[in-house]
């Protein structure tokens, strides 16, 4: 089916972007009258540029959002005072008036200031207010409210996007996120540009961002445009602070579990800024007396942020970004010794350029590496297991703000990838014949290939109500020497005022696959896509209902189904695999449901509320003997609940509860015991169930925090209190079949009881 699609597709799509083009230059030819105003939007303290202000021009219906640069631009103003709006979430709204001549191009930097806490609310606009944007499947949390979300004293991106509706997780000390049926791998996840492979800690119980860092983050559930390829189910954008540009500042944090510390300030024509975060306790346990019968292991991680930015005249920038984590868990005693260890390096360089007034132009060089490793000694036996993956990427991108009505992006990228792989195992003749291993073994393996894509998308104002996105994307890579074309569509429909439906469809391809354990991430192992398997592939279909029944509530309502193709399961019981098809089985997949959102951004009282039905159903020829089943993940009922409130200029408050259906899993039918002729030692064998048939109970967890805002030395100074799981409800995590006794035992690992902490941060 995808195949006639692409054949139809191919000569189409190109076709109408080609139509628009002309049609873009045709009406700009029309507008010469018009006047422009562009510019960014900054923070007036630091000088920060906002990501997503809403810029409108008074008395019109003329308006822009920001890009990821804070720029803006608003094309065909008709000449004369001209006055624009500026809001954004938690700063004040703000207006600046000039006049504009006929065909005056104008470039503004509007400063706009943080909200006090006396300050009156008063909402003007909001980004689900403009009627230009065609944003699907898109949930915009401010980065000042995911950092109320903590656990242990730290806030965490993944934690906090784990209570939006559509995305579960494998457990709740797990922040991998499975959106809409999708597994992680198949979520992009970016930062400033570079790609992260596995952005989580070791044990999953915090990812590797750090939201001290961060800037902007932009989660696309499903139906992104086409200026994000290789992945089949999400997008994860993150986007990294540049640093104040008029002072040096930081913040430190002293938590239980871990502690951080953040410093910013002017360097040159630009900014700086620097972030850490480490745990301490492997420096805890260090202190405490040694016990050869019993030791402890010895677990840390950590992760780096930086960046430097400088601008070389009013229509450039470049900034240098870069992104570490690393986790080391080691063990020693009882004649055995062994060391876990993972972590992410990524970098990247970044040239920003406009020509003229309307045309936005991005280059971006990055590199990428994700390493894990297993190194293990018992009674002279050693084993040690390595294997990463590296990219080096170019992404050059355009963004022309052609007329009021037609915005065009396009752009290009080639990635380099380089897949290493190493097995080593060492002993004496006898230790090795036990463990059916040659003395000596040693494997050494590397793969390289290419990834090129290319994509093209423009909006459309069709009419005043109507609006139109569309747009392709081709990808070629060296090794499966096959091109996979991918068209998007997406419509916005103004109903009536404050009352928009949406809808999107697209297709997507993925080249990468992931050999990964469910609730493990120590020996995660990225493949490339080779002669042996195809690409992975999904049709998405998307309908949405936006509206704002009470004012500064917005309320989402969407349904969506999902089709995949020829994704894969990591055959885990494969010991000998010669190419990538050996290592896993390949299937399909059908992911559908509905989910409710709805949110308040502004006031003294923030939050959301959410409710999403989800169904997935999984078909592998090689996996319960190729009847239909529900992958571990299928949650079918999903309610999450925020809220945070503001009780006065020292207290304020917030809670967070979630209720999922129990997650999937596999049973056991019966057991019997065997033994080779002559011996009288026996195994048993338990005989499995269908995949996934049987469903643990439900899974629901309460969680507090309050914050007292005070000084200390005349500096802003906070205590963060904490309760983890409030009512010490103990999921469970997995469970098991104990076959060494008579009778079989079923065995429940369960999850964190409750969990207080309490934790302190300086601002200097």
């Amino acid at each position: 089916m995808f195949s006639t699609l692409f054949s139809r597709h191919r000569s189409i799509i190109p076709a109408i972007l080609t139509a628009l083009f002309l049609l873009a230059a045709s009406s700009r030819a029309e507008a010469q009258g018009g006047a422009t105003v562009s510019g960014f939007v900054v923070d007036s303290a630091s000088k920060e540029r906002m990501v997503g202000a809403t810029v409108r021009v008074r008395n019109t219906k003329l308006g822009a959002i920001t890009n990821k640069s804070g720029f803006f631009s608003i094309p065909d103003i008709p000449p004369g005072s001209v006055t624009i709006t500026v809001n954004y979430v938690a700063y004040e709204p703000t207006e600046q008036t000039f006049t504009l001549g006929p065909g005056e191009s104008k470039r503004v930097e509007v400063e706009i200031r943080e909200r006090s806490a006396s300050t009156t609310v008063s909402v003007t606009a909001t980004r689900t207010d403009d009627k230009k944007q065609i944003e699907i499947s898109r949930i915009d949390v401010p980065v000042e409210q995911l950092k109320q979300l903590r656990i242990g004293g730290e806030s965490d991106v993944f934690r906090s996007l784990q209570y939006l509706p559509g995305v579960l997780t494998s457990s709740q000390i797990s922040s991998g996120l499975y959106i809409r049926g999708g597994s992680p791998d198949q979520n992009l996840v970016l930062i400033d540009g570079s790609t992260v492979y596995n952005p989580s800690h070791l044990f999953g119980f915090f990812s590797t961002f750090n939201t001290e860092a961060i800037k902007d983050v932009e989660l696309i559930k499903g139906g992104y445009p086409a200026e994000y390829g290789g992945r089949l189910s999400a997008v994860l954008n993150l986007t990294q602070k540049d640093g104040n540009r008029e002072k040096v500042e930081g913040v430190v944090s002293l938590g239980l579990i871990s502690s951080r510390a953040t410093l910013e300030g002017p360097i040159g024509n630009g900014s700086w800024m620097l972030s850490g975060r480490r745990t301490y306790l492997d420096l805890l346990l260090g202190l405490l007396p040694e016990d050869p019968d019993n030791p402890l292991p010895d677990f840390n991680f950590y992760d780096l942020n930086g960046k430097i930015t400088q601008d070389f005249g009013p229509n450039d920038r470049v900034s240098l970004s870069g992104f570490a984590s690393g986790d080391q868990l080691d063990f020693e005693g009882q004649g055995v010794a062994f060391g876990l260890g993972i972590g992410n390096q990524t970098g990247a360089a970044r040239w920003t350029h406009i020509f003229g007034d309307n045309l936005f132009t991005s280059l971006n060089l990055s590199a990428s590496h994700y390493y894990s490793g297993f190194d293990a000694n018992q009674t002279g036996f050693e084993v040690g297991i390595n294997n990463s993956i590296t990219d080096i990427s170019a992404k050059a991108s355009a963004e022309w703000y052609a007329t009021e009505n037609l915005t065009v992006k396009a752009g290009l990228e080639t990635t380099h990838y380089i897949f290493d792989f190493d097995r080593n195992f060492t002993g004496d003749s006898d230790t090795t014949a036990q463990n059916g291993t040659l003395n000596g073994a040693q494997s050494k393996l590397r793969v390289e290939d290419w990834l090129h894509s290319v994509y093209g998308q423009a909006n459309l104002g069709i009419t005043e109500d109507l609006n139109l996105q569309l747009g392709g994307r081709a990808m070629y890579a060296g090794l499966r020497g096959e091109v996979a074309f991918d068209p998007r569509v997406a419509l916005r429909w103004q109903l009536g005022e404050g009352v928009a439906l949406k809808g999107a469809w697209g297709l997507y391809h993925q080249y990468l696959h992931l050999a990964t354990l469910p609730d493990f991430s120590f020996f995660d192992t990225w493949l490339p896509t080779d002669t042996t398997v195809p690409y992975g592939s999904s049709a998405q279909y998307i309908l949405s209902l936006e509206t704002e029944p009470i004012e500064g509530y917005n309320l989402n309502v969407e349904a969506y189904y999902k089709r995949l193709n020829d994704i894969t399961e990591f055959n885990q019981f494969q010991t000998n695999a010669q190419n990538v098809r050996e290592v896993f089985f390949l299937g399909n997949a059908d992911a559908y449901g509905v989910e409710l959102f709805i949110q308040k951004k502004v006031g003294d009282f923030t939050g959301w509320a959410g409710y999403a039905l989800g169904f997935i159903d999984a078909k592998f020829d090689s996996i319960n003997n190729g009847r239909t089943f529900r992958p571990k993940y299928d949650r079918r009922h999903d309610v999450k609940v925020v809220a945070q409130y503001k009780l006065s200029e020292h207290w304020d408050i917030g809670a967070s509860f979630n209720f999922q259906s129990g997650q999937s899993y596999t049973g056991v039918t019966s057991r019997f015991s065997s033994a080779l002729p002559g011996e009288e030692n026996t195994t048993s064998v338990s005989v499995p169930a269908d995949r996934y048939a049987l469903r643990l109970p439900a899974s629901h967890q309460l969680n507090i925090n309050a914050n007292y805002n005070t000084t200390l030395f005349d500096l802003p100074f906070r205590v963060m209190l904490d309760v983890y799981n409030v009512y010490s409800r103990r999921d469970i995590w997995f469970r098991y079949f104990d076959v060494t006794k008579s009778v079989v035992e079923v065995v429940d690992v369960r999850l964190l009881p409750i969990l207080p902490t309490v934790a302190v941060e300086l601002r200097f």
